[in-house]
């Protein structure tokens, strides 16, 4: 994890790099795509997704993709304030707060969006696509539909 020299504030990671060849009449044209994510390590996480035909102006233009796709969530001691289960397109994720100590149980991309967000214990499981987009999309919504006792308790005014 490289720390950004503009905007301090944000670590970024390269999630995933996709190469896609189009055959064109002189030979193979190839473009990339990248999947990038930016947090602050404390409750702060955004992702970014861009393609383009050199690999460093995919990577520079999902940087500047998730830096306006900051997301903030609600969080309790380092882990997640209730279990949640969601889906988007095909990756279903299933998210479960755990005890102090217990670190960060889940795979792959998901895992990456945890530590930059700064969760510290966390078990999760993808059960469905092993897309790192989808499962990262999913990810996102499960954070962003995460809701803390007291906020749940003044929504339905029992205070």
């Amino acid at each position: 994890m490289a720390k950004e020299t503009q905007d301090s504030e944000f670590e970024e990671k390269v999630l995933y790099i996709n190469r896609c060849s189009k055959v064109v009449k002189g030979g193979r044209k190839f473009s990339f795509s990248a999947l990038i994510l930016i947090g602050n390590l404390n409750g702060k996480v955004g992702y970014g997704f861009a393609k383009a035909n050199e690999v460093a102006d995919a990577i520079r233009k999902g940087s500047e993709a998730a830096k306006k796709n900051v997301i903030t969530f609600d969080m309790n001691d380092g882990t997640i304030p209730h279990e949640i289960h969601v889906s988007h397109d095909g990756a279903k994720l299933l998210m479960k707060p755990a005890p102090e100590g217990t670190g960060v149980i889940a795979g792959g991309k998901i895992r990456s969006v945890f530590e930059l967000a700064g969760i510290r214990n966390i078990v999760a499981k993808s059960q469905g696509s092993s897309n790192p987009i989808n499962q990262v999309r999913a990810t996102f919504k499960a954070l962003r539909s995460l809701m803390s006792r007291e906020k749940s308790l003044k929504e339905r005014g029992l205070e």
